[in-house]
């Protein structure tokens, strides 16, 4: 079975068909977030270490730093920071040490800018995961190199040169690509997690039907994990966090293993525990008994982040294995 192994300093995370479903916390990402990405520009962590303390109690077994912020202020003093290849490089390792010093899980180093994947990859403890790579020819020549000189697993998206598809078939092929272009590199396949782009229902109808065969397509013909930014799917559309907890787990029926998702929202994490028992990737029922243990703790008035929290420093809801230190 494809095993993709990821690790932090001690602890281990393994993507995989007969896995639980691997929640990558999405919120440590400054695109569309004035406040933090105004935060950043002061050398303000605060809501950083917030939002990585709380979407590791919350459930995220691993998670995506992402660094690109727009600096407005520091733009009109030098223009230099209208450059993404200069503002990134410098914060995403400041990032990752910020992260690092609060929780013990796997990151996974988020960037378009190539300079500030590898200042990640230098920076960052254990063996993350590399956000992305795609099928635009320069991109697979700046990236793979990266990959195999650090020995780290990929998120493959489908998209190329030509732009992103609409058509399921060119996606898949885009996948494949990639897959094949990894392997020339020495890059085995199940390092390579590919995100075969979920497109917003509300902009295309046959969005979640297409996601699914192509998730079973991408596992049955390539042998390759999955993963996706979970929220694309109900883009636009009023109640997301519905069909968002609706989605995960047809994704997971179909064979999605992980997706980028925010862990702090109760009813798509509460999708995705149950999803994990029905799968039969959840032993005994251990961690849904331990998750039902936070519901309980909501019904009586906490917040979940805060029924989460208090499960986790009690020992529960810690995801990850412990490794040995050599």
């Amino acid at each position: 079975m494809t095993r993709t192994v990821l690790e932090s300093k001690t602890k281990t995370v393994v993507i995989g068909f007969d896995e639980p479903f691997c929640v990558i916390g999405e919120r440590i990402n400054p695109t569309g977030r004035k406040k933090l990405a105004a935060e950043l520009e002061m050398g303000d962590f605060s809501t950083v270490e917030r939002d990585a303390v709380e979407q590791v109690a919350c459930g995220a077994m691993v998670l995506d730093v992402n660094s690109g912020a727009v600096f407005t202020n520091k733009m009109a003093e030098d223009p230099r920071y209208a450059d993404n290849n200069f503002v990134e490089p410098t914060l995403m390792p400041q990032l990752i040490d910020c992260v690092q010093r609060l929780v013990d899980v796997p990151l996974c180093i988020d960037s378009s800018v190539p300079g500030a994947l590898e200042a990640g990859l230098a920076a960052a403890e254990g063996r993350p995961l590399l956000n992305s790579v795609t099928g635009e020819e320069e991109r697979l020549d700046l990236v793979l190199p990266l990959v195999k000189k650090y020995n780290v697993p990929v998120v493959a998206i489908s998209n190329d040169d030509t732009g992103i598809s609409e058509d399921p078939e060119v996606r898949f092929a885009v996948a494949k690509k990639i897959v094949e272009r990894a392997a020339d590199f020495g890059i085995p396949a199940h390092d390579i997690v590919v995100d075969p782009l979920v497109m917003p229902i509300g902009a295309m109808a046959s969005a979640g039907q297409q996601v699914f065969a192509l998730v079973r397509r991408l596992r049955d013909e390539l042998g390759v994990n999955t993963t996706c930014g979970a929220s694309n799917v109900s883009f636009g559309l009023p109640n997301r966090h519905g069909i968002n907890a609706a989605f995960l787990p047809m994704a997971i029926g179909a064979g999605m293993t992980s997706a980028i998702m925010n862990p702090v929202r109760q009813v798509e994490m509460e999708a995705i525990k149950a999803a994990n028992m029905l799968m039969n990737h959840d032993p005994n029922g251990s961690a849904w008994i331990g998750f039902s243990r936070v519901l309980d703790a909501v019904k009586e008035g906490a917040s979940f982040p805060e029924a989460a929290k208090a499960a986790a420093e009690g020992g529960a809801g810690r995801g990850g294995r412990r490794r040995r230190r050599a």
